[in-house]
């Protein structure tokens, strides 16, 4: 990793403190706000945690517990007898920024489940226009996955959301596969669990089937309506699941 001059200084000046009784999921917000502003760069090892407490007007303690969450979600990392360093760009951090403004907020999954339907309704649309052959060939190849281990409910699940990020990806719009990745990691335990059987299974193929259709024709319309169909029935699944589990 590079070597950058000691900013310590820089960016205890930039932080600013913080009202007594700041929680830990503040504090961890005021220092993303400070690594996503695109002023630091990747590399850059961050004042010592005396430092940043002093500077913020927090305990050592919440300090620690900031950057340990902000290390499990990559967006420090901790060298143990060197320091705390900033990993990634400011575009890098994106997804995990907004992974952690979810998690540490009021996580309502009736709301989630909308707004991945959404989400994924407005990228079937943009893929029915992007999709050029590389890409369509990635989501049959993922389709044919998905008819072939119906019998295989793991294996289903894998290859279902292959399809779903070959899909994310024809559309062409990286900010919105980074909030589908974010969206999609908060429902991943239920998600895990959401095809119970070889009939849920067996109906999902037929979904995404349509859908593949669609994109082959070109025809965004079609494509919207058959997400809008997958999504109801998935969505109806997923929300079962958020009730007995």
């Amino acid at each position: 990793m590079p070597a950058y001059p000691d900013r310590s200084a820089e960016i205890t000046a930039a932080l600013g403190s913080l009202p007594t009784g700041t929680p830990v999921s503040e504090v961890a917000r005021r220092l993303l706000d400070l690594f996503t502003s695109g002023s630091i760069e990747p590399g850059t090892r961050l004042p010592a945690e005396r430092h940043l407490a002093s500077t913020l007007g927090v305990g050592r303690s919440a300090v620690r517990e900031a950057l340990a969450a902000l290390e499990i979600l990559g967006i420090v990392d901790v060298r143990p007898g060197s320091g705390t360093y900033l990993r990634g760009t400011a575009s890098d951090l994106l997804p995990q920024t907004l992974r952690w403004g979810l998690l540490i907020g009021e996580k309502k999954t009736a709301e989630l489940l909308e707004l991945r339907s959404g989400l994924e309704i407005y990228v079937a649309r943009l893929a029915a226009n992007a999709a050029d052959a590389a890409s369509l060939k990635s989501i049959g190849g993922h389709l044919d996955r998905m008819r072939g281990s119906i019998g295989d409910l793991p294996a289903f699940a894998k290859a279902d959301r292959d399809f779903h990020s070959a899909l994310a990806k024809a559309a062409g719009n990286a900010a919105l596969l980074d909030l589908l990745d974010v969206v999609r990691s908060l429902l991943q335990v239920y998600a895990n669990r959401a095809v119970s059987d070889e009939q849920e299974a067996a109906r999902a193929v037929e979904e995404h089937a349509a859908l593949y259709e669609a994109l082959e024709q070109r025809d965004p319309d079609a494509a919207a309506s058959a997400m809008a169909v997958h999504m109801a029935t998935a969505s109806e699944r997923l929300a079962a699941e958020t009730a007995t589990g």
